[in-house]
């Protein structure tokens, strides 16, 4: 008996995939697993009705942990894509890892998805499932099926589905970003209402400030209480978006070059960015900041890609683990008007000390002001002797000489 693993949401999509894979792929048996990265628990309950409506064998695996290790992991790499934390990308790795062990352990030959030909996610899943010698199968994709066609076949097949994806917008939740898209979001000119968020409360005037402690870039406190990973983002979801912190409307370049229009909330994770970020900007020297911030967006597009995995960040990881052997300390937050921003931390490894960059000491240590002066005397040299010589061929056009030394001075001076 041929048997495949369906990821399994329940929606229109995944309801259709089980008699297709039947009828059109030829398999014997199909089980759904269904991945708990986070969501709501009604989106359990419609996918345990959903299959016990189609007589589907399904599993239901928790991964929330191993997720909120990873978003957290995000955060020592200041991860963001175009401008927003990754959340639905790093979650689909999990995911797909999590599906695949199923698939294993319940002897199957094939492994499918619902994903569509334009988006994202099926570059991600399948990242993962093709290091398995399992079948890999995308019946939306491979058939060319539209929205339409799928609802008519599910109208045929009295399928057990709300026609259609049960609501106006595609929403994608996990723990640490909720994403909408679709319906009149498609069109880049439309403004949305209140009523596309749910995380999140429209900015008020109200004010609060916290402090969120870190040891080695992880976050681990707030306001001196200790959560485990899973907890902290609860929390900081909770207070964040009671501010209308976290929010993102953006034209995102998806991997296959089709420009889409996504809307985003994440306050927990605007909230561990900003502060972490602030952190680093004390205790991490220029030339570190100046090159984690390469390091950083090179994990964020892998991450982006859905290859967490990859050698190269790996490779990527022991330079931020370095780094963030001092990103230890506290950073309080303010939450104003949409915002999470930084505007006190702390830390034993401050590259910083007040009273050398203080306007009331006159020396730097055992350096003088006055030392500055050679200093300031060489700044800029290059720049002055280039200059120097395009002004010198302007000057000669009208019978000026002019200095090449790089002293912008007169020779006859």
């Amino acid at each position: 008996m041929t048997r495949v693993a369906l990821a399994f949401s329940g929606g229109l999509d995944t309801t259709v995939c089980v008699p297709l894979l039947e009828e059109e792929y030829g398999y014997d048996d199909v089980i759904g697993v269904t991945v708990d990265v986070g969501q709501p628990a009604s989106e359990f309950e419609e996918a345990e009705e959903t299959a016990e409506a189609l007589g589907l064998e399904h599993y239901v695996v928790d991964a929330k942990e191993e997720f909120a290790q990873l978003c957290l992991d995000s955060v020592r790499a200041n991860a963001t894509y175009q401008g927003y934390p990754l959340g639905t990308a790093l979650a689909r790795p999990v995911i797909a890892n999590a599906i695949l062990e199923v698939a294993k352990e319940q002897g199957c030959t094939g492994i499918a998805h619902g994903c569509t030909g334009k988006g994202n996610d099926q570059l991600r899943f399948e990242a993962v499932w093709r290091d398995s010698d399992l079948e890999v199968i995308a019946p939306v994709r491979e058939l060319g099926l539209t929205r339409e066609w799928e609802n008519e076949y599910a109208a045929e097949k009295d399928l057990p589905v709300e026609g259609g994806d049960g609501g106006k917008w595609s929403v994608d939740t996990n723990l640490w970003s909720r994403s909408v898209e679709g319906s009149e979001l498609e069109d880049p000119s439309y403004v949305p209402g209140e009523e596309i968020y749910n995380w999140t409360q429209a900015p008020t005037g109200e004010t609060q400030e916290i402090e969120i402690s870190f040891e080695k870039g992880y976050p681990v406190a707030v306001d001196g209480v200790e959560y485990d990973p899973i907890e902290l983002i609860e929390h900081l979801n909770g207070v964040a978006g009671a501010y209308g912190v976290g929010r993102t409307d953006s034209m995102e370049d998806r991997m296959l070059g089709l420009k889409v229009r996504e809307n985003y909330e994440h306050p927990a994770a605007t909230t561990l960015l900003n502060a972490h970020e602030a952190l680093e900007g004390l205790v991490l020297t220029q030339e570190e900041r100046e090159f984690k911030q390469l390091i950083d967006q090179r994990w964020s597009k892998k991450g982006y890609e859905g290859l967490i995995d990859a050698p190269l960040v790996k490779a990527l990881e022991a330079f931020i683990d370095e780094t963030q052997q001092r990103v230890t300390g506290t950073v309080t937050i303010r939450f104003e008007g949409g915002q999470a921003r930084a505007v006190g931390r702390d830390s034993e490894y401050a590259a910083y000390s007040a009273e050398h960059a203080s306007f009331d000491t006159e020396t730097v240590g055992k350096i003088d002001q006055e030392d500055a002066t050679g200093v300031a005397k060489y700044h800029g040299f290059q720049r002055r002797l280039a200059n120097s010589v395009t002004d010198a061929e302007d000057a000669a056009d009208e019978g000026v000489e002019l200095a090449t030394d790089g002293s912008g001075t007169d020779e006859d001076e």
